[in-house]
């Protein structure tokens, strides 16, 4: 579990650098002009992102299972007051789907964009990047504020 304030800010450094390396990937994917395949590829992403997120803050579904009941609930109901549905909780692709829906305008407006020859790929790819670290970096947020609560800070 996390002690310090410190630690808490170099495990949010980290994540945030990895946000940033995936959402590269999805930018990279999203230039490909075929319709649809950077949201499946987005929803792969988030799938595996947002739950190592969660592990590095010590808030993944094991790792809240194993906390005292009283903490367990304390996270859950400090995520929850913040929005958050990811934390301490398992990661699956409906869960995932759901919040690549919040940021639908932006997917929606990527995947259009592709028809148009080569600006619209890379329009694509900037609203793709953009959107991956939005819910990444939100993700992030939350989970430090979560863990943050859990320390006393």
């Amino acid at each position: 579990m996390i002690s310090t304030i410190t630690e808490l800010d170099r495990i949010r450094a980290e994540c945030r650098s990895l946000v940033t390396r995936r959402s590269l990937m999805s930018a990279g994917i999203a230039v490909v002009p075929v319709p649809g395949a950077d949201v499946v590829a987005d929803v792969g992403l988030l799938t595996t992102l947002l739950p190592k997120i969660s592990e590095r803050f010590g808030l993944d579904h094991n790792q809240v299972a194993k906390l005292e009941p009283h903490l367990a609930q304390k996270v859950l109901v400090v995520a929850s007051g913040m929005g958050n549905n990811v934390i301490g909780r398992m990661v699956t692709k409906k869960l995932v789907v759901r919040l690549l829906q919040r940021v639908g305008v932006r997917v929606a407006t990527a995947s259009v964009a592709k028809y148009v020859p080569v600006l619209g790929s890379l329009l694509a790819a900037g609203i793709s990047f953009g959107a991956m670290k939005m819910v990444g970096n939100s993700h992030i947020d939350d989970c430090y504020e979560t863990a943050k609560s859990l320390i006393g800070a």
